[in-house]
């Protein structure tokens, strides 16, 4: 089972959306796919003359803003993406984590102020996906989620994407990006451990907002899954990008690689 996760940056680009579904199909099985928004949104906000508020990073949800951002990542961003996927022949299924209350959240508290309705997953309703990718369906998830006694919460889309894969134990996280990976000297990483991926962190090579999605991806490794990459359109349906695995995954990757390695100059001695 494999989980993907694709940007507000991305999904604002047609090309990039009708691509997708190209990829989406070459993967040969369904997929959750949850996507972000926040760039449309931003803009929206500029329109309607609604002052985007911080706190320390994190984007404020205020009534108003939560009313925008509903309209925009459950309506507009969601029923795009639901859209061009039919089109590229794949069966698709629009939703958000209001839906059936499948992915139920909290209010996320902040010690240096009020988020508003920003909200944290507290749990998922598993059995709503995993009937959906049964049947060859691919959920397109909006991180809109449900709150106690019927409130509503606007939830970090790289967040969710992670709750999910912990929860449905997935074999994969993907999160799509518009670079081919975690990179170095302009070229990408094609494996990381997790101790070599907080190197990188203290070295400011991963830097930016490469960090939050691999934090996420180290989180997602040491809840139970078994990897997660960083990756493009190409490298989707390519299998390349940038892997991440548990310490000793990785190593008895690296092991059989060089085992490999050395079988394969015997053999031609």
């Amino acid at each position: 089972m494999r989980i993907l996760k694709v940007g507000g940056n991305e999904i604002d680009s047609p090309e990039f959306v009708g691509r997708l579904g190209q990829g989406l199909a070459s993967l040969g099985e369904p997929v959750v796919l949850v996507h972000g928004g926040g760039k449309e949104i931003k803009q929206l906000q500029e329109r309607l003359g609604l002052e985007a508020q911080y706190i320390d990073g994190l984007r404020v949800t205020d009534e108003d803003s939560l009313a925008l951002v509903q309209m925009v990542l459950a309506g507009r961003i969601n029923k795009r993406l639901v859209a061009t996927l039919s089109n590229a022949g794949l069966d698709v299924f629009g939703m958000s984590g209001i839906d059936r209350a499948c992915i139920q959240a909290k209010k996320l508290e902040h010690p240096n102020g009020d988020l508003g309705y920003v909200g944290q997953v507290t749990y998922v309703k598993t059995g709503v996906f995993t009937r959906l990718l049964e049947d060859n369906i691919f959920p397109i998830l909006s991180p809109i989620c449900y709150g106690p006694g019927g409130s509503i919460f606007n939830v970090n889309a790289d967040h969710v994407a992670l709750a999910l894969a912990v929860a449905l134990a997935a074999d994969e996280l993907v999160f799509l990006t518009n670079v081919p990976g975690v990179l170095k000297d302009e070229v990408f990483i094609p494996k990381l451990s997790p101790a070599e991926a907080e190197t990188l962190i203290g070295q400011g090579i991963i830097a930016g907002g490469m960090i939050p999605k691999v934090r996420s991806a180290l989180e997602a490794v040491a809840g139970g899954v078994n990897s997660v990459r960083i990756t493009d359109l190409d490298g989707l349906s390519q299998g390349t990008g940038t892997t991440i695995t548990n310490d000793e995954l990785f190593i008895e990757a690296e092991v059989e690689a060089e085992s490999k390695a050395k079988a394969k100059a015997e053999a031609k001695r």
